[in-house]
């Protein structure tokens, strides 16, 4: 509250006309130049007056402003010896020799007058006071200002373990004013790693106005598959925080192949293989594609479930195995050489491969034919007989220690005898010694000169063995002798 306070001096003595007056007492607050200051108060009324004849004295207060001034206490304080006849207005309330008005507001450059009439029944000096009071206010104002972070992570809620996974990251300041300084920080969870091999990434948001977002993406993958939470934090150095969290499930398919085929097959005989291919991950296994490459002796006889046979290798298009399919395939191979059939199968998908190999050996079968046959028949007592014993391999396989022996009749004498390996003679037992190996197709032909020596109807024998028989192979030739 500020106290402005008036005063002015009258004596009682020769008497003033009724009602003239002056300026006798005036204060401007708180300059004291009205042009530079906010309250003018004045006191007007008589010089002198006479003793006990009544006059009027008046109080003025001015709004020296173009501002409302509010709440204004104006307190006068009447002089001993004065009493009072009226008072215009009436005071709001009075004690004793003082009066006190009430003014809610003095309006711009208004004035309120306050006019008391009296007599003073002595005589000397009246000194008249008057205080007034207002309340001033000085007002400023501020805007009181929030800001808040928000984050905001998206991230695709499945993927397959080789499959990229796009991660966005937005921060916004969803408060009333801006935020400075503002950092996003990703700690990827165990067995993620960014494109460059970083297992965390930070981001330097700066400045934030209020609604404004800045958004930052990155690129992961991971190694592991599982449920896992990606959280990312938004910081400032005033302490706000904030933070969002992705889930994403990382699955795989795994594909496992098996194939079953004979360990050996003779020359000839067609190699049947089947082929399984299998998911045993928990994600579908998209585009799974088959391919068989044969090698070695084996040539292609036959592809089930639409396999194409090209240069070497049979091709399946499986498609689609969801977790826990299979599919079974079979194809055979023939080979025409002794060798092996070596088969090589692998199985790709999206994110996943197996591989499965397979080999058969390819065995030929010896097949040994034996002839004989007599040159001239028949003979005569004295003249002599030849005997051509060819031995015919008619198999795939060699057979190896080849033995030949021949059984003369007694009507027969040995004379000679040739052949691929050296013969002995013991009586009538012609005995060649082992061929080491006979190949596919290949002959070994043997000759014994005999002698008829007296006529008879005879039966010359020849007996061969070898590794590949299990029994012995015999031939006899008759031959007649007269």
């Amino acid at each position: 509250m500020i106290v402005l306070s008036a005063w002015w001096t009258s004596s009682a003595g020769a008497q003033q006309a009724p009602g003239a007056g002056s300026v006798r007492g005036e204060l401007a607050f708180p300059t004291g130049n009205q042009s530079t200051s906010i309250l003018l108060i004045q006191h007007l009324g008589p010089a002198q007056m006479r003793a006990n004849v009544p006059f009027t004295y008046e109080v003025h207060v001015r709004n020296l402003t173009d501002a409302n001034l509010p709440e204004l206490v104006v307190t006068n304080a009447l002089p001993a010896g004065f009493k009072v006849n009226s008072i215009d207005p009436a005071p709001a309330s009075s004690e004793g020799q003082t009066a006190i008005w009430n003014l809610p507001q003095l309006g711009p450059k208004a004035s309120h007058v306050i006019k008391l009439s009296g007599v003073s029944a002595s005589v000397g000096e009246l000194s008249y006071c008057t205080t007034v009071a207002f309340k001033t206010n000085t007002c400023s104002s501020m805007n009181i200002v929030e800001p808040e972070l928000k984050l905001v992570k998206t991230a695709p809620a499945e993927v397959l373990v080789c499959d990229p996974i796009p991660v966005k990251i937005v921060v916004t300041n969803t408060g009333t004013g801006s935020v400075d300084g503002v950092k996003v920080t990703d700690k990827l969870p165990q067995g993620w790693q960014t494109s460059d091999g970083k297992d965390a990434v930070s981001f330097d948001a700066g400045s934030l106005k209020p609604g404004e977002s800045r958004e930052f993406s990155f690129q992961a993958r991971s190694s592991n598959t599982g449920s896992f939470v990606n959280e990312a934090a938004a910081s400032e150095p005033g302490g706000l925080t904030a933070k969002a969290s992705a889930e994403t499930v990382v699955r795989r398919p795994v594909l496992t192949l098996t194939k079953a085929g004979p360990e050996m097959r003779y020359i000839g005989r067609p190699a049947e293989y089947r082929i399984t291919v299998t998911n045993t991950g928990d994600a579908p296994a998209r585009d799974t594609v088959l391919v068989d490459t044969v090698s070695g002796v084996g040539e292609f006889v036959k592809a089930s479930d639409n396999g194409q046979f090209a240069n070497g290798k049979v091709t399946w298009a499986i498609g689609t195995l969801a977790p826990g399919a299979s599919k079974s395939v079979d194809v055979s191979f023939v080979g025409k050489r002794a060798g092996t059939i070596k088969d090589d199968a692998v199985a790709t998908a999206y994110c996943a491969e197996a591989r499965a190999s397979a080999s058969t050996e390819v065995r030929g079968v010896p097949a040994i034919l034996l002839e004989v046959v007599d040159q001239a028949d028949p003979i005569e007592v004295g003249a002599e007989e030849i005997y051509t014993i060819t031995v015919t391999n008619q198999g795939t396989a060699d057979d190896n220690n080849i033995r030949i022996e021949c059984t003369l009749p007694p009507e027969m004498d040995f004379v000679s005898a040739d052949g691929p390996t050296k013969s002995k003679v013991d009586g009538k037992v012609v005995t060649f010694e082992p061929l080491p190996s006979l190949a596919p197709k290949a002959k070994a032909v043997y000759r014994v000169v005999v002698k008829g020596n007296k006529p008879a109807d005879v039966r010359f024998k020849t007996v061969l063995t070898s590794d590949m028989l299990t029994s012995p192979v015999q031939e006899t030739e008759s031959t007649h002798v007269y």
